[in-house]
């Protein structure tokens, strides 16, 4: 009555195929830390205009934030594009190095004019002086700024050969033209020590 049959001992011994679990996931199990990264990612998700609004200016704040630290400290990874790399770099390093007459120009020159406004009417002489002097400090400035690219241009050449130093004089001029304590990136260098 309970005997076993020949046929059912051969069938016994044959291994089944293992066939998947029908209806399973078909990933493995998500470890608890990444399940619960991934929870905590969905609370960041935004449900409505209102909060993606206030994520976006969460995040232009939070970057404009590292970007002004950058500018303060001269970390290369969070300054704006146009100020990055180390031929960048090297020529603020050189810019502020130095001292330069364009620099200066502009006080000069905002004073220069005050004075001729002024008392132009009581010395008729002093507008001839102040229209010399303005030639006198376009000269000057023409002058720095073809010495200042041309220094720049074959520094760059010497100490970055295989870099590109398209639109670097003209990058120098712009922060050469800023009155020291003003430019940012902030100077890292002092005045007459050589660039690095």
């Amino acid at each position: 009555m309970f005997r076993r049959t020949k046929s059912d001992t051969t069938t016994d011994t044959v291994p089944a195929e293992p066939q998947g679990k029908v209806g399973g996931k078909g990933r493995p199990t998500p470890s608890r830390k990444e399940a619960e990264a991934a929870r905590k990612a969905t609370f960041k998700k935004p449900r409505n205009r209102k909060e993606a609004a206030a994520l976006r200016r969460d995040k232009v704040r939070t970057e404009r934030a590292k970007m002004q630290a950058a500018m303060q400290t001269g970390d290369d990874r969070y300054l704006p594009a146009g100020d990055k790399g180390p031929v960048r770099r090297f020529a603020r390093d050189y810019v502020d190095a130095r001292y330069s007459v364009m620099e200066f120009a502009l006080p000069v020159l905002l004073v220069v004019s005050l004075v001729g406004v002024v008392f132009s009417q009581q010395f008729i002489w002093l507008a001839g002086v102040v229209n010399l002097f303005f030639l006198a400090m376009i000269l000057l400035i023409a002058g720095d700024w073809f010495l200042l690219s041309a220094g720049l241009k074959k520094a760059v050449g010497v100490k970055f050969p295989t870099e590109s130093a398209k639109g670097i004089g003209f990058y120098a001029v712009r922060r050469t033209m800023q009155m020291r304590r003003w430019r940012l990136p902030k100077p890292m260098v002092k005045r007459g020590e050589r660039p690095s």
